[in-house]
Order: structure tokens, then C-alpha cells, then sequence
């Protein structure tokens, strides 16, 4: 309770929660409890927690819009900070526009905006179902193109308090990672360049994107997205498929009969249900065909 009257100093309480159920926070719908939830959506704030977090010696979880996870059943110690930092803002320069968004800004908003002020370069990203922090920290693609082709810039915090700001060489930017997925460091805004287009293409594009979506994703049930990377010389949703795994079920959990990149919670699942299962795909998959495939989504907690 003495965290509790320490965040409380800069914390209003509704944003303070306590064993919260993290299965209501992430795209999965499974997970335990986060010992102390706490919501931020202004940088001193996030100050503040940053620092109770160092001097007690506490850990802390920084949480985007948990689209990419898989929280253990155990749930997660100390603090988890969600961050709902947001902003949007357009700066005209010549052919290029800049615009900065805030890590809490969700993607699938960003480019609603933009199909409104008819600029385009943000398409791909249109249906992924995550926010600006969490798409930059892994790189975050779609259809052809990631994050790496559109940023311009990145502010972040570190754990000492001090706010830096990199260009886009220094995110150094590969598949699914960047240096936030080294690095403790907190997302909290970046800036894409993109420029002006007709809003009729960039709207033909966003609805073709979210019609191959329906049609080839199970977005339909709970998932993380894709649940493994694909391999520099293979598509793992076909080796997959090819080891006869396809609707493999461990409790509520199952290898999705629509693509067997994704694992779905169809009914019920734990998150060890889920972990169950991935232990399955990973040692069939290598011991019929000698590839060791990695995943995608990151595990959190106890």
C-alpha cells in the first residue's frame, strides 16, 4: 500500500488498479493478474512512475494495446504501466508531410485520419491491430512494407528520466525488431513521413487490405496476430501446415484451420494452454523438417 500512496501523488485512482485481470488487456483474452495496473497518458506521469519503480527496486512492464503478447497464467509482478500517450500532428514541408503520433495512438485510427487529409504511406498498417509504441519497438509490417519505410523519427524516455530523440538509422530496424526490443527504453512518439495522395486509391487500398484480411486471417477469434516469424528460406505457416498441425488443439487453444500462422483462443483458453501448444508446433516442425522457427509474440509475467 505504500506504492499505492506514492504513485497517488502524481496518479489519479481510477487510473491505479489492483490485481487486475490482465486477460481484459490483451488481444489473446488470457493471462493472470498484474499485481499494480496503472494507466499514463502524460509524460510526467509516466516520470513518476519510472522513478517509484528505480527507488523501490520494483519491476515495471511497460503495456501498449497488448496486441503483440501472451501474458503467463501467473500474471505479471509489480508494476504495468499502459501507456495511452496520444497526438497527431501534420507538418506540410514541400512534397513530404511529417506526422507524430503519440505510442498510444492505435494504428487502425491513424489511418482513418489520414484517409480524411488525403495522405498516403500508412495503408499497410491499417489493419494491424496495435498501437504506434508496440508497431515501432517491433517493426511492424504488413502487405510489403514496415515501419522502417515510413519513419522519420522517434522520441523515447529512458529509465533514468531523460528524453532522447532518434533518427531513423538509429532504431536500427530488422525484421520484428529494432533497438526497443533491446533496449529499456519507454516509446513516446514518433514521426512518419509520408505525403499527399487521392482518397480514392488510399481508400481502395485500405479496403483491399482489410478484405485479404477477413478472408486468409482468423481475426474473427482471439489471437496475437502471427505467432511465429517467418524464416529467411521458408514460410513457417506452410511448414506448419506441411507437419499435419493445422487445428492442433491443446485445451481452448488451436492451430487456426485459416491459417496456420495463428494460434486462436476458440474456447476458453489458458495461457499455458497457448504455451502447451507452441512447445508442440516448435519441437514437430523441427523434428520433421530440421528448422528451429522462433516466435513472434512475446511472453510476459511470473
Amino acid at each position: 500500500m505504500d506504492i499505492i500512496d506514492l504513485l497517488k501523488d502524481k496518479l489519479e485512482e481510477k487510473d491505479i488498479l489492483l490485481n487486475e485481470d490482465m486477460s481484459k488487456h490483451t488481444s489473446f483474452k488470457t493471462g493472470g493478474k498484474a499485481d499494480i495496473f496503472v494507466k499514463i497518458n502524460d509524460i510526467e506521469k509516466l516520470k513518476h512512475v519510472i522513478k517509484i519503480s528505480k527507488e523501490e527496486n520494483i519491476p515495471l512492464f511497460i503495456l501498449g494495446n497488448g496486441s503483440n503478447i501472451l501474458v503467463t497464467d501467473k500474471g505479471i509482478s509489480g508494476i504495468t504501466c499502459q501507456i495511452n500517450i496520444t497526438k497527431f500532428d501534420v507538418d506540410n514541408k514541400g512534397e513530404d508531410i511529417f506526422v507524430t503520433c503519440g505510442s498510444g495512438n492505435k494504428l487502425s485510427e491513424i489511418s482513418q485520419k489520414l484517409l480524411k487529409l488525403e495522405i498516403e504511406g500508412f495503408e499497410f498498417a491499417s489493419g494491424i491491430p496495435g498501437s504506434v509504441g508496440g508497431a515501432i519497438k517491433m517493426n511492424a509490417g504488413a502487405y510489403g512494407k514496415e515501419m522502417k519505410d515510413i519513419v522519420f523519427s522517434t522520441t523515447y524516455i529512458d529509465f533514468d528520466c531523460n528524453i532522447h530523440k532518434i533518427n531513423l538509422e538509429d532504431h536500427r530496424f530488422e525484421y520484428r525488431h529494432s533497438i526497443f526490443s533491446d533496449k529499456k527504453y519507454i516509446i513516446l512518439e514518433s514521426t512518419f513521413k509520408l505525403k499527399k495522395g487521392e482518397k480514392s486509391e488510399i481508400e481502395k487500398k485500405i479496403k483491399e487490405y482489410a478484405s485479404l484480411r477477413k478472408e486468409k486471417q482468423p481475426y474473427d477469434k482471439p489471437s496475437a496476430g502471427s505467432t511465429f516469424k517467418r524464416g529467411s528460406d521458408y514460410i513457417t505457416a506452410k511448414l506448419i501446415e506441411e507437419c499435419g498441425l493445422k487445428g492442433r488443439r491443446v485445451g481452448g487453444a488451436v492451430v487456426s484451420e485459416k491459417h496456420s500462422g495463428f494460434i486462436v483462443n476458440e474456447h476458453n483458453a489458458s495461457s499455458q494452454d497457448i504455451l502447451d501448444l507452441i512447445e508442440i508446433i516448435k519441437n514437430e516442425v523441427y523434428n520433421k523438417t530440421g528448422k528451429k522457427i522462433e516466435l513472434e509474440i512475446e511472453i510476459v509475467g511470473k
